[in-house]
């Protein structure tokens, strides 16, 4: 029994140690926060870029899918290097949830694909508008606020055109 409990305190502390590496004590963990979901958003939206550009039937969605593969490529290259300077290690692979979504839209086709892929543009270009905007006006650590005041426009044009693409395909925008 006591080496279980001994076992179980080893484990413990070993996961609060791999968590305090990737949290930075500068950083406030808000900020933190905003930092690792938007690196995790922004990969899995390069991956899905590639793969609307490749897969999509309509030519503005392949277009569009290509522009977000670039756009938020430079976004995520700005990430990482402030991410760098304020201690703070990025994961370099995509979370579950964009693996989720990826592998869906990865057994999809023609139509299907465009209006999925363009439904979940509309939804994750929502929430990013949101978290961007809070960053702007709550963020504590001033160039993490910086990057999200400087982001957010880039961010809300996505949407806007997800959002016009949205209806160009005849989708709802909602899953």
């Amino acid at each position: 029994m006591m080496k279980a409990v001994v076992m179980g305190a080893v484990l413990v502390m070993s996961v609060g140690s791999a968590v305090a590496q990737t949290q930075s004590p500068a950083v406030p963990v808000a900020d933190h926060r905003f930092v690792m979901n938007t690196n995790w958003a922004g990969i899995g939206e390069v991956e899905l870029g590639k793969l609307a550009s490749e897969k999509a039937v309509s030519p503005d969605v392949k277009s569009f899918g290509q522009r977000m593969a670039t756009d938020h490529g430079k976004a995520g290259d700005e990430l990482k290097t402030l991410a760098q300077s304020k201690g703070i290690t990025l994961p370099t692979d995509m979370d579950a949830k964009h693996k989720s979504v990826r592998d869906r839209l990865m057994k999809l086709s023609g139509d299907a694909f465009d209006h999925a892929y363009i439904a979940e543009m509309v939804n994750g270009h929502r929430q990013a508008v949101a978290a961007f905007r809070t960053e702007a006006k709550t963020g504590k650590d001033p160039d993490i606020k910086a990057f999200a005041e400087k982001t957010l426009p880039t961010v809300q044009d996505h949407l806007k055109v997800a959002q016009s693409l949205n209806k160009a395909v005849g989708t709802s925008g909602k899953k």
